[in-house]
């Protein structure tokens, strides 16, 4: 499955190159909008997507790793499939296939994770911006970020295990692997970036990917599988939120996403979502790099969506609700387990006879917010008390009588 599966890059072949935005933005800034122009080299993945069906059909869905197998290369198949199409109105449906809907409902059959994106962007929009302190508005060049985050990374694994380099060729602003993070050159970040890159991009997408490769058996769990996604970004996001890192705009960030992608699939076009993006508050690179992030591999003329980003909030809910859940019966081990690679949440569970067995190693390497589990368990213990207290009776009788 590794072999068939390692070029199967569904993020790096779906997303533009960087000269397109460059000549969207300098026409924008002459007062010139129009779509960008986008093309797609045309792959094949039969040979792979045979191998996959090979390894899928010889696994036991009896059996905890066979499941698993049987999963993942299902979803590698899937992906292969889009890489195909892209550029396409069927690359959609397999992306919805893959990472899920706007309208998809959150864990414990809740509402649908647009509905909630819409109440975090009414919210982040009543609060004064008065909440952020000058020092976190203060732009960080792309330069220096990469030196403080190496200095973090180095100070926590004790020598160089993982490198920060710029890229002057990646849209989005960050990205991971096992052993070197990626910073756009030229982008301007805040204090807050460089904690939420550390904990998010590093503690979590690094650190599954560096314990996955040091697994005698399964070492796919060191590969980032697109059924992974939800978990991986929910568990990342809620490392932000452990460490006290997510901050308001943070979430209205990932719920303009949701609403945008929704708005792709009913119809909008690029233009029309970019400026969704400028209307929220948006620069025009932020704008139209969060429009690049809602149409890469898809028409640009409206009606498909790559739909990767509804996955946070719906990841982030998810892992809350794991962690809680871990704590309520007394299985926060499984919190760390799910370190040991990258996973879902059902694989943790289903995986607990090969961790007792020594058939999978724990993690060698957990962020230090895990890592001091008093400190997790004191805030989840307070969450669970405090979704138990109606804020509507607040409302109605007020805090005369605290």
């Amino acid at each position: 499955m590794l072999r068939a599966a390692s070029g199967i890059r569904l993020l790096a072949l779906a997303s533009w190159p960087a000269r397109v935005l460059d000549g969207f933005l300098a026409d924008h800034a002459r007062g010139v909008t129009r779509l960008p122009v986008v093309k797609y080299p045309r792959h094949d993945f039969s040979e792979e997507r045979a191998e996959l069906e090979a390894v899928a059909r010889a696994a036991d869905p009896g059996h905890p790793m066979g499941a698993y197998l049987i999963e993942s290369a299902r979803s590698w198949e899937t992906a292969a499939r889009l890489c195909e199409c892209l550029g396409t109105d069927e690359a959609c449906d397999l992306s919805v296939r893959l990472y899920g809907h706007p309208e998809s409902p959150l864990p414990g059959h809740g509402p649908g994770v647009r509905w909630a994106a819409r109440k975090f962007i009414a919210v982040a929009d009543e609060l004064h911006r008065g909440l952020v302190s000058p020092s976190e508005q203060w732009p960080i060049s792309a330069t220096s970020l990469a030196m403080q985050l190496q200095r973090d990374l180095d100070d926590y694994f004790n020598e160089r295990v993982i490198e920060v380099v710029l890229d002057p060729d990646l849209v989005a602003k960050a990205a991971a692997g096992a052993t070197r993070i990626r910073l756009r050159t030229g982008a301007a970040f805040t204090e807050y970036d460089r904690h939420q890159l550390r904990e998010h991009e590093a503690f979590v997408h690094s650190l599954t990917a560096l314990n996955g490769d040091e697994q005698p058996v399964l070492r796919s769990l060191g590969l980032s599988s697109p059924r992974v996604t939800a978990t991986q970004e929910g568990l990342a996001t809620f490392a932000e939120q452990a460490t006290g890192n997510l901050d308001i705009e943070r979430i209205k960030r990932l719920s303009l996403r949701v609403e945008a992608v929704a708005m792709a699939m009913e119809g909008a076009d690029f233009v029309e979502v970019f400026r969704y993006f400028l209307e929220a508050g948006q620069p025009p690179e932020e704008g139209a790099a969060s429009a690049q992030r809602v149409f890469r591999g898809m028409p640009v003329t409206g009606g498909a969506a790559f739909t990767k980003d509804t996955v946070y909030l719906r990841g982030l809910v998810g892992v809350h609700t794991f962690y809680r859940w871990a704590l309520r019966t007394r299985q926060l081990r499984l919190g760390r387990w799910l370190f040991a690679g990258k996973m879902t949440l059902g694989d943790v569970q289903r995986f607990v006879p090969l961790f007792e067995a020594g058939v999978l190693l724990p993690p060698r390497w957990i962020p230090r917010w895990l890592a001091r589990a008093n400190g997790l368990a004191g805030m989840l213990a307070f969450s669970l008390f405090a979704n138990r207290i109606q804020l509507q009776a607040i409302d109605d009788a007020g805090f005369l009588d605290i």
